[in-house]
């Protein structure tokens, strides 16, 4: 695996102590690759990330790992908040759902995968913690989406994916209090932030969302329909 550096200028020292235990994959979200890296390196942006993988699979190293890049924003997992001094960011070229959502070459997968693996042998990243970006800022965020290989990391030693759990389809979503109060232990327990029993369900439907997206790209509906509910214990108990 070749890395090569393009620094930003992006960057400042981590809290003291702070532990580097979460790795956040995002996507650029933007038309072309070089839009992307020119904002990731814009000081007037203040954004940045500590690798941009490209498509072809070239890796560039902006921030050094041992210093905080500006990739999460108003973020939350696990309890903690301010995700940015307890993480590693990478940006995977990718247009997004704003320009044209297209599928993450086999070459770039494979590049991530490579890049996900040194990460995590240089840092105490459980794989609880590798998280999408929508998975720590739900309201905000889609990246790196649906159409992103999860099983396959998950396959080859980066993250979390439920093996073996039927997929019971898409029913109509769970209306009973009883079910609601496991969706809401089983979302809690994997890391997102929940709104209190008896909030409004829009809350309830964005984290549902930010899950399905990651753990269920087959029914990205915000519903908790069956499917999506089985799917939900399975993942918080190999959190637990």
């Amino acid at each position: 695996m070749s890395v090569r550096d393009l620094p930003s200028p992006n960057h400042a020292p981590r809290a003291e102590g702070m532990p580097i235990d979460t790795l956040v994959l995002h996507y650029t979200g933007m038309r072309t690759a070089q839009d992307a890296i020119d904002r990731l390196r814009d000081p007037e942006a203040k954004v940045s990330a500590h690798y941009v993988v490209e498509e072809d699979g070239r890796i560039w190293r902006m921030v050094d790992e041992s210093r905080r890049a500006a990739h999460a924003g108003v973020s939350f997992w696990r309890g903690h908040t301010g995700l940015n001094d307890r993480s590693i960011g990478i940006e995977i070229v990718n247009p997004g759902h704003e320009h044209g959502y297209r599928d993450f070459p086999a070459l770039q997968m494979a590049a991530v995968c490579d890049l996900c693996l040194g990460v995590l042998s240089r840092h105490p990243i459980p794989p609880r913690n590798v998280v999408a970006h929508s998975d720590i800022a739900p309201e905000r965020k889609q990246d790196p989406g649906e159409r992103f290989d999860w099983p396959g990391l998950a396959q080859n030693g980066v993250g979390l994916w439920p093996v073996g759990v039927p997929d019971l389809g898409i029913t109509g979503a769970v209306r009973d209090a009883a079910s609601l109060r496991d969706v809401r232990a089983a979302l809690a327990a994997i890391g997102y932030r929940v709104a209190p029993e008896g909030a409004l369900d829009p809350a309830l439907s964005t984290v549902l969302t930010a899950f399905q997206r990651h753990w269920r790209p087959e029914a990205v509906t915000g519903q908790a329909d069956a499917g999506t509910l089985v799917r939900l214990l399975a993942v918080a108990q190999m959190c637990g």
